[in-house]
C-alpha cells in the first residue's frame, strides 16, 4: 500500500470537525492545501473551522449519530461537487460514567456517536471516495482508551471506543482491495474540550448540560492536538495503519498488560488435543 499524499485542492472531509481534534485535523490538511469540508453537530462551531482553513473550505452541521441526516447531509455535499480523497471520521463525545450505572439516555448516545456515527458516516460518504481517483485514504479518531484495558471511571467511553477502533480495523480489511488505506488514530488525554461534550447532546439523548469548569482543569493541563502531527503524517506516509499518540506515561505498559493477558488466555487446539499456554 502505497503511503497518503494530501494534493492541493482535494477535498478532505472531517466529521467533529467543529474544536479540538477535528479542527487541528482540518487545519493540518488545509495548510497542506487540501480543502475541507468540517462537520460537526455544532454548525456555527463548523462554519468557524472552514474560516479558519479558507474560503475555499465548506462547513455543515451534521449528527453523526442520525443516520438518515448523515446522509442527507453527504447528498447534498456531494452533490455540489465535494468529493473526498480524505474522510476522517473524528466526532466523539465522552464521558465518565460506567457501562452498568450510565443512564439509558447516556448509553445511547456514546454508542450513537462513538460507534454508530462511524458506521453512518462510512457508508454515507464511501461511495463518493472509492469513485475518486488517485491516493485515497479514510482516518478514524479512537482513542489510547481503545488499545488499554478498561479501567477507571470512563469504563464506558473506553468501552465504545475499543469499538471505534474496531471498525477502524473492520474498514482496513474492506477497503484493501480498492487500495484504500486506513489510519487508527489513538490520541491520548490532549486539552480538547471532550469533557464538556454533553453541552451539545441533542435532546433525544437527555438534552444539553454543561460541566462545572473545573472538571476541565486535568484536560487543560495536556498538550495540545498538535503533539499528533509526527506521528500522523509517519502513518500516513506509510499508507496507514495504527498511530498511537500517547500522553500517559503508563500507556504502553498497559497496552503489554493487555497482550499478555490475551495471550496467556490463549490455549491451542489440534488433533483433538488441548494445551493451555503457561
Amino acid at each position: 500500500m502505497t503511503g497518503y499524499k494530501p494534493k492541493p485542492d482535494d477535498w478532505a472531509v472531517i466529521t467533529g470537525a467543529g474544536r479540538g481534534i477535528g479542527r487541528w485535523l482540518s487545519q493540518h490538511f488545509a495548510a497542506k492545501g487540501m480543502r475541507i469540508c468540517a462537520l460537526d453537530i455544532d454548525a456555527y462551531e463548523a462554519e468557524e473551522t472552514a474560516r479558519l482553513c479558507g474560503l475555499a473550505s465548506r462547513a455543515h452541521g451534521c449528527d453523526v449519530s442520525d443516520r438518515k441526516e448523515t446522509e442527507r447531509v453527504a447528498e447534498k455535499l456531494i452533490a455540489q461537487g465535494v468529493e473526498p480523497s480524505l474522510l476522517w471520521i473524528n466526532a466523539g463525545v465522552g464521558c465518565a460514567d460506567t457501562v452498568c450505572e450510565a443512564k439509558e439516555s447516556t448509553l445511547d448516545w456514546l454508542m450513537g456517536v462513538n460507534v454508530m456515527g462511524p458506521v453512518h458516516t462510512a457508508r454515507a460518504w464511501l461511495p463518493a471516495l472509492k469513485a475518486q481517483s488517485g491516493s485515497r485514504h479514510v482516518g478514524i479518531t479512537a482513542s489510547s482508551a481503545s488499545v488499554v484495558p478498561v479501567s477507571g471511571p470512563f469504563t464506558l467511553y473506553a468501552t465504545t471506543k475499543q469499538m471505534t477502533a474496531a471498525i477502524g480495523e473492520a474498514l482496513t480489511a474492506e477497503l484493501a482491495e480498492d487500495g484504500i488505506g486506513v489510519t487508527i488514530l489513538c490520541p491520548g488525554i490532549l486539552n480538547t474540550q471532550i469533557w464538556n461534550a454533553a453541552q451539545a447532546r441533542p435532546d433525544r439523548f437527555g438534552g444539553a448540560r454543561s460541566a462545572p469548569d473545573e472538571i476541565g482543569d486535568h484536560w487543560r493541563a495536556q498538550p495540545g492536538p498538535e503533539v499528533l502531527e509526527k506521528g500522523l503524517d509517519t502513518v500516513l506516509g506509510r499508507g496507514g495503519g495504527w498511530c498511537i499518540v500517547p500522553t500517559e506515561e503508563d500507556t504502553e505498559a498497559r497496552m503489554e498488560t493487555r497482550h499478555r493477558a490475551q495471550h496467556h488466555g490463549f490455549f491451542h487446539y489440534a488433533l483433538g488435543r488441548e494445551d493451555a499456554e503457561s
